[in-house]
């Protein structure tokens, strides 16, 4: 089948976490034997940091503006069986009323920032990308975030089909790979800076950081302010490229996972950092929140820190045997329950819910 997807970004990762997700989700379709076209506004942020310009798996169509690309998307749309539109597309809302005054048998919506979504959407019914009023006219809306965010999306906002789409990993990518002496180090994190987040990284691996002066720690990723003081043995990474990601992690002992507020505030919203990680087999000290244990299994997969006294205690006093047994299982977990042909095989399944009430045949088998 065909699949036409509009989305923030997958040319380049810089500064987003959802080109990382619409790479590993269409490249476990494209395998599946389906076709898919990608629109990207030709934003200059992700235009000039692009780390993968012709993903191999989709068609990537960029544009500057909508009334200009308008007949393309038509044009494409004319023999899609599936569009998708994500959270954050500039041109979301106009993208969405293209697609429901077409004839295309599957329409969604693919939110990978539903705890944002929901906050705008109670306030004023709508967001830069979505209408309140567009959710009905939606054939399935995929959610980032499980739990009653997904209630709340059919309840309130009258969503025909709410489901969790989680973020994946693709374990090509992201697995176990030999240490590297340039990203060695006893606890990292990776993720652009968000001043909520900030507090967490300055308990949970700043303070451990002066605490440790013998100790290394990496922080990687942009938008850092410069006002932020940072211990000395703390190494900061501007941007690490995917292709890094599965080095740092395998270098790490232990790596940080800290979630934003709204993420917290509604529960149930792994990130795909968390997932990427597990994946390499390496240990997580993450923060908690509800529904994280539907995930990983505290203790056993994953750390949950209650402050700065226990990160210095795994660091310096954990038993290395009981350190790696907790990569290697959460490592087991994600493979098994969260891969990228395990999501495609998920939307497959759900699309074909929607085909079999439909006139129109699609193949979805390869």
């Amino acid at each position: 089948m065909k699949i036409t997807i509009f989305g923030l970004a997958i040319t380049s990762s810089w500064g987003n976490g959802h080109a990382t997700t619409f790479r590993a989700l269409s490249s476990a379709l494209r395998k599946r034997g389906h076709e898919i076209v990608f629109f990207e506004q030709e934003a200059e942020w992700y235009a000039s940091n692009r780390d993968m310009p012709e993903p191999p798996y989709c068609k990537v169509i960029n544009y500057e503006k909508w009334s200009e690309i308008l007949p393309r998307v038509r044009k494409e749309l004319r023999d899609t069986d599936v569009a998708v539109i994500g959270s954050y597309f500039p041109d979301g809302i106009a993208a969405i009323r293209t697609v429901i005054d077409s004839d295309i048998p599957v329409k969604a919506f693919y939110d990978i920032d539903t705890p944002i979504t929901l906050s705008q959407l109670r306030e004023s019914g709508r967001t830069n990308y979505l209408l309140a009023e567009q959710i009905p006219e939606l054939d399935i809306y995929f959610s980032f975030t499980g739990g009653p965010a997904l209630s709340e999306l059919e309840d309130c906002f009258q969503a025909k089909r709410a489901l969790p789409l989680y973020c994946s990993v693709d374990p090509e990518k992201y697995t176990s790979l030999p240490s590297s002496p340039e990203f060695d180090c006893d606890l990292s994190y990776m993720g652009t800076y968000a001043p909520d987040r900030q507090p967490k990284i300055d308990q949970l691996l700043c303070a451990p950081a002066r605490r440790l002066p013998g100790n290394r720690f990496i922080v990687a990723g942009p938008q850092y302010p410069d006002a932020i003081h940072w211990p000395q043995n703390v190494n900061r990474i501007v941007h690490l490229e995917p292709k890094f990601h599965s080095v740092l992690y395998s270098s790490s002992r232990m790596t940080l996972n800290v979630t934003r507020r709204d993420m917290v505030m509604t529960g149930y919203s792994p990130s795909v950092r968390l997932f990427e990680a597990a994946a390499c087999g390496t240990t997580i000290v993450s923060d908690n929140w509800p529904g994280l244990d539907e995930f990983f299994v505290p203790g056993k997969e994953i750390l949950l820190p209650t402050g700065t006294d226990d990160v210095v205690r795994y660091i310096s006093g954990m038993d290395e045997k009981e350190r790696c047994s907790i990569g290697i299982a959460a490592q087991a977990r994600i493979l098994a329950e969260h891969s990228s042909s395990q999501r495609a095989l998920e939307f497959e399944n759900e699309v074909q819910a929607i085909l079999s009430h439909s006139e129109r045949s699609v193949n979805l088998r390869p």
